[in-house]
Order: structure tokens, then sequence, then C-alpha cells
């Protein structure tokens, strides 16, 4: 959902509350309100449709789940990225990862390695472009995982994975963000593809590890930049 199209769904069964809630967690966690941004009360709740309420309710659990900070006379912002976040999620995401690559190996039916390798296509043509959507790569980068994800044939570990998947999109989008390794992806994707082709068990798993602490030294290479740009400024980065 993008920052523009984030009016409540009248139709949502769940509390009012709830429903602020749950969008403005999966707007911090899409990187639609980017890490450092500051929540101002009255604007989200005109974008949202509701009134401040809700919305201060909202930021107070958002802040128990350390996705939101509150900064002495400046208020809430989105938290940084922080280490502890990076190191949690990842080390759960490489092991659901490897046993999803290794079963997709043997079970992925020769039509859904054909949607791997359009899914594979279509990210490849997105990286090429140099006007490409940050979004929109993150999107890309997705459907090539949940592809495998479904190959599975493991109905349980599809649904881990799914519960998963927007705390996992925040790191997506910060791996992005680096143009350079955009075409290590690029050539990792192929060869996973390539992997499951040949139904090379451990060859798609030792990909799938290498992918994932690839995406592991990126995003600490870039918290380590930004670290020491806040000393250099003698900034306090929130989160920390």
């Amino acid at each position: 959902m993008g920052r523009n199209d984030a009016a409540l769904n009248p139709e949502e069964y769940m509390p009012l509350r709830e429903v602020v809630f749950v969008t403005l967690r999966r707007q911090i966690l899409r990187g639609e309100l980017k890490p450092g941004e500051r929540l101002m009360e009255i604007s989200l709740a005109n974008e949202l449709g509701v009134s401040r309420t809700p919305i201060r309710e909202a930021i107070r659990k958002l802040e128990h789940e350390g996705l939101v900070v509150m900064i002495p006379r400046r208020g809430a912002h989105v938290s940084e990225i922080t280490r502890q976040e990076l190191n949690d999620v990842l080390e759960i995401r490489r092991s659901l990862d490897v046993l999803a690559i290794r079963r997709a190996a043997e079970f992925m039916t020769e039509k859904d390695i054909l949607e791997l390798r359009a899914a594979e296509e279509a990210f490849t043509l997105l990286v090429e472009r140099k006007d490409a959507d940050l979004t929109a790569l993150g999107e890309a980068d997705e459907h090539f995982h949940d592809i495998i994800y479904q190959g599975t044939n493991n109905r349980r570990l599809i649904q881990i994975l799914n519960n998963l998947r927007e705390q996992m999109y925040r790191f997506r989008v910060e791996y992005l963000k680096d143009t350079d390794i955009r075409q290590t992806l690029v050539h990792e994707h192929n060869s996973i593809v390539k992997a499951i082709e040949d139904r090379n068990l451990e060859e798609a798993e030792r990909l799938m590890k290498l992918h994932i602490d690839n995406q592991y030294r990126t995003i600490n290479r870039a918290l380590d930049m930004r670290d020491a740009a806040g000393k250099t400024t003698g900034g306090k980065h929130a989160g920390q």
C-alpha cells in the first residue's frame, strides 16, 4: 500500500485503533515511512481519515515494538534499523530460506520452475533500468522468493514465512538501496534458478546461504557508514 493510497478500508473488521496500528506498522516495515521520519499526528490522522486518538494509541504500540522512538522535544520518529534487529530477522530468514530452497529444488514442478525463471528475468529487466523504482524492485525480489516458498509444498512453512514477510521487506528495501549490489543479486537469482532446474539440492542450499549472507554484510556496511556519519556530525541515531 502506497502512502497516497493509505486511507483505511471501511470493510475491515478489526477495531479502528488496530487498523490504524496495522496500517502504520506496514508503512514503516515497507519503507513508506522512512527511518528517522517524524510521525506527525495531525498529518497522519488526515491521511488515514481518523481522529488523533487512534493515531496516538498506534504510535504507543509501535514504540513498544521498537519501530518508533520518542525523542524529547521532537516527538515520535520511525526507528533506525539496528544491528540487533538485523541479526534477529536475518538469522531466522537464513534458516527458513535454506529449508525452503532445499524443498523447492526437490518438489517444484516444471511449471513452477518456468514461473520462477520468468520472475528472475523480470527482476533482471528492472535492474537494467536506470530509473527503476525501489518499491518495484523490492516487490519483484519478494515475488521471486514467494515462488520458491510456494514450491516447497509445505503449507506450515509458507505460513511462517508469510508471517515474516513484512519484517523481511524492511531489510529487502535497505539492501536494494545499494545500486552496486543489484547486479550481484541478478547473478545470484540466476544461479539459484539453475540449481533448482538441475534438482541440485546441495548447490541450491549453498547458493541461498550465500544470498542471505551477502544481504547481511551489505546492510551491516550501510549501518557502519551511518554510524560513522553520526559520529562525524555528533548526531545520535534513533533506535540506538
